[in-house]
């Protein structure tokens, strides 16, 4: 009568860990987890593929100072925030930020500048686009946007009004 007891006890706490995990499983995939992003990984990822040209002529310190201030930038700029207050609205920023820009690159050169190293653009951006290739990794970004070409803006023909040669039956 005790195993049966037992038996019991167990089946029923197995069957309420399995609808706690069948729930939550539900739940993260409607709303995913959010991506958490972490320096110390970014650093890692960017020294292990930085391309060799550019990995030759700056020392991890370089590196991790270009980081720093890209992640200075998107801080600024209003493309990351900590989760603890809201992302500003779009209407509030002066213009969109383009990360991955020149102007993502102009800051980092300027900035470095400031603190007494310089760097080539070349350098800045290929940290940066070796930086955002680990962000599309984790998740946190999607692939590049794609401008819109003058074809995609320009309206689709219409045909209806177009003869068709008459069927060779």
């Amino acid at each position: 009568m005790v195993l049966v007891a037992g038996f019991l006890v167990f089946g029923v706490v197995v069957a309420i860990a399995a609808v706690i995990v069948v729930r939550e499983a539900g739940r993260m995939t409607k709303e995913p987890p959010p991506v958490l992003f972490s320096m110390d990984e970014a650093y890692a990822f960017v020294v292990e593929h930085l391309p060799d040209i550019v990995a030759a002529t700056l020392t991890p310190d370089d590196v991790r100072r270009i980081l720093a201030f890209q992640w200075e930038y998107f801080r600024q700029t209003g493309v990351s925030a900590n989760g603890s207050k809201e992302h500003p609205a779009a209407g509030l920023m002066s213009h969109a930020a383009v990360v991955g820009g020149n102007e993502e690159i102009d800051y980092i050169l300027r900035r470095t500048a400031e603190t007494g190293e310089e760097y080539l653009p070349e350098q800045v951006e290929a940290v940066v686009e070796t930086q955002l290739e680990y962000l599309r990794v984790i998740g946190a970004m999607s692939t590049p946007a794609e401008a819109p070409t003058d074809a995609a803006l320009e309206p689709a023909p219409d045909h209806s009004a177009v003869e068709r040669p008459p069927d060779d039956d």
